[in-house]
């Protein structure tokens, strides 16, 4: 049973532990109180045989002596019940959280292109509440109370078997009514909370593009939105409870007649002279206690069946395919070479079906050079850049640095080697000396503040009010897009690993402050293996080679020199962007200001049409 119980309820060892004494101490508690109902039968009995027949009152030392008793019982098998179905499990759902999380952390990111971010989010928090509601709540009061009425109901049998069936027959049929509910009720769990994932997913997509929406003054239709989601899931939320509270009053009502028939089988056995009043008295103080420990079991049944399908998609994450490696990495250099390399979306992997992205990618990025990647959008470049780091691994070919397989390594250690920037920016609700560090943890003050120079930093950060101790906010919001990304690059120059990868790092930076990151990037990067993706040809044009992917798979290859004099496809990109930026400097030279400020920014709309062409 146990075992069913682990696969089930997603328990670790430590949990399984837990149920077993929880359970024990539950149906212990539950055998006291009915003993104590007992030892009140027993005091009953002496008084009505003082008023029927004369005899002594019972001695009031034993009765004192006997409360104490039961009390001191009761506290103890209390305190053990609630110490195992309350705070072992706080304990079990917290590490659950923690076993999830490293999880994800070790899985590969196809697995994040297949799930949803805010169903990822309802999981660890959601059903793992949900999961830690089940486990305190009802698996210990639901089984203990069985085990102690089982108990109770086999020892009432020698009193009067009759009264024993007149006061437990309504507890199996109570529980069956809601037993046999699961199967209908259970799609209903998994609608709501489907309900409830769409409210996230719109809460967060509010939150991110706050600013987009108050730009283009979007908040009446995006709250308009956001209202129907939530009416949406207050709605299903209702139907469920209603359904769910419909069924589980039936069961109460169903429970509660036991009372009546053991009250009118008494009656009547009582009439016929079959039993005495006293014992009546017994099974009438017996079936108001023995249904107490089923009413919360009952009304949270439903919610254990509910915690099953959590408990199920719990267990799928922790089942998925981790990408697993040695632990040993010793390359000879860090040349990163390409050998034929396939990629292809899985079914349902980023948004797409069984989609070919790379079909023959071959190249290699030397040490102590800078390979850049050009080509159309959609052309593969930055899958490339993910291969090489082995965030996905390629269908076929391989992918070696230094001679070594990466799908051979494990990706931590693979990473450690790997410093990376990408075009969009992560950064932490921490100061900028903080977050600059997060490149190597053990870095002196000097090592931060010489890469941030490198980066380029000092210039805004010299403006901000406690310099590198002042806090940038959740993402970085405090500041513009080029000092989140500088900050990047001052991390990735920080942990100085041997192979960086560039994907678009300079995007966000004006000409004048791209100079300088590009020439303290060819200052610093000396000796490196270094990978650049990149759509505007300014940034490349000193790459000591360019790889040209089109349509997945390598087009031309070779130095900015040769390609252009190939007159191939770099060289008609070069000449796309030329033209788009003589055409913006055309319509500066057209004189009047409503002709410069319309004329210029169809020029630039026309060299953004361009440059996305060039965008990986």
């Amino acid at each position: 049973m146990f075992a069913s119980f682990q696969k089930k309820y997603f328990l670790s060892d430590k949990g399984v532990a837990g149920v077993k004494r929880g359970i024990f101490w539950t149906a212990l508690t539950n055998l006291i109180t009915m003993a104590g109902m007992g030892f009140l039968f027993l005091v009953m009995g002496g008084f009505v045989e003082h008023l029927a027949s004369g005899a002594d009152l019972p001695d009031a030392l034993p009765i004192v002596g006997g409360l104490l008793v039961f009390f001191v019982l009761l506290f103890a098998s209390n305190w053990q019940q609630y110490y195992y179905t309350y705070c072992i499990f706080y304990e079990e759902c917290g590490k659950q959280r923690m076993e999830i999380a490293e999880r994800l952390r070790k899985l590969p990111l196809s697995f994040f292109g297949r799930r949803d971010l805010a169903d990822l989010t309802e999981t660890i928090m959601g059903d793992v509440q949900a999961m830690e509601h089940a486990y305190s709540h009802v698996l210990g009061e639901l089984w203990g109370a069985i085990i102690a009425s089982a108990i109770v109901f086999v020892a009432s049998l020698f009193f009067c078997w009759q009264l024993a069936i007149a006061a437990f027959w309504s507890v199996p049929v109570a529980f069956a009514v809601l037993y046999l509910t699961r199967g209908p009720m259970t799609p209903v769990f998994d609608h709501v909370r489907a309900e409830k994932v769409k409210v996230t997913e719109a809460i967060q997509e509010t939150l991110d593009c706050v600013r987009e929406i108050r730009a283009t003054n979007q908040e009446a239709h995006y709250l308009e939105g956001l209202n129907a989601v939530i009416d949406a899931e207050e709605r299903e939320t209702t139907k469920g409870e209603l359904a769910n509270g419909l069924l589980v009053n039936s069961a109460f009502a169903i429970l509660r007649l036991g009372i009546a028939t053991t009250l009118v089988t008494g009656a009547a056995m009582v009439a016929s002279g079959q039993v005495d009043f006293l014992v009546m008295f017994a099974f009438l103080l017996m079936v108001s206690r023995i249904y107490a420990p089923f009413d919360q079991a009952l009304m949270l049944m439903s919610e254990l069946f509910a915690a099953e399908s959590s408990a199920k998609r719990m267990r799928s994450i922790m089942e998925e395919p981790v990408a697993r490696g040695s632990e040993q990495f010793e390359p000879v250099g860090h040349d990163v070479v390409f050998d034929h390399v396939a990629f292809g979306y899985g079914a349902g992997e980023d948004g797409r079906a069984g989609e070919k992205v790379l079909t023959d990618v071959s190249f290699t990025a030397k040490e102590g050079e800078v390979t850049a990647l050009v080509g159309p959008s959609g052309s593969g470049k930055s899958t490339v850049s993910r291969l090489a780091a082995r965030f996905w691994d390629a269908t076929a070919g391989k992918v070696t640095v230094g001679g070594v397989d990466v799908a051979s390594v494990d990706p931590e250690v693979l990473l450690r080697d790997y410093a990376i920037v990408f075009q969009d920016v992560l950064l932490f609700d921490d100061t900028v000396m903080g977050n600059i560090r997060l490149g190597r943890r053990d870095a002196t003050d000097e090592e931060v503040l010489a890469a941030a120079r490198a980066a380029n930093c000092d210039e805004f950060v010299s403006r901000m009010p406690q310099g590198y101790d002042t806090m940038i906010g959740e993402n970085g919001s405090k500041l513009s897009g080029g000092e989140r990304q500088r900050i990047s690059i001052a991390r990735a120059l920080l942990k100085d690993a041997p192979i960086v990868l560039l994907d678009e790092a300079t995007a966000s930076l004006d000409v004048e402050n791209e100079t300088v990151v590009q020439q303290a990037l060819s200052r610093l990067l000396a000796g490196k293996t270094v990978i650049v993706i990149a759509h505007r040809m300014r940034t490349v044009e000193n790459a000591d080679k360019i790889v040209v992917l089109k349509d997945g798979m390598v087009a031309e290859q070779g130095t900015p020199a040769q390609l252009k004099a190939a007159g191939g496809e770099f060289a008609r990109m070069v000449a796309l962007q030329k033209e788009a930026a003589g055409s913006c400097k055309k319509g500066q030279r057209d004189s009047p200001f409503v002709t410069l400020t319309i004329g210029c920014s169809a020029s630039l709309i026309f060299k953004r049409l361009a440059m996305a062409d060039l965008d990986s």
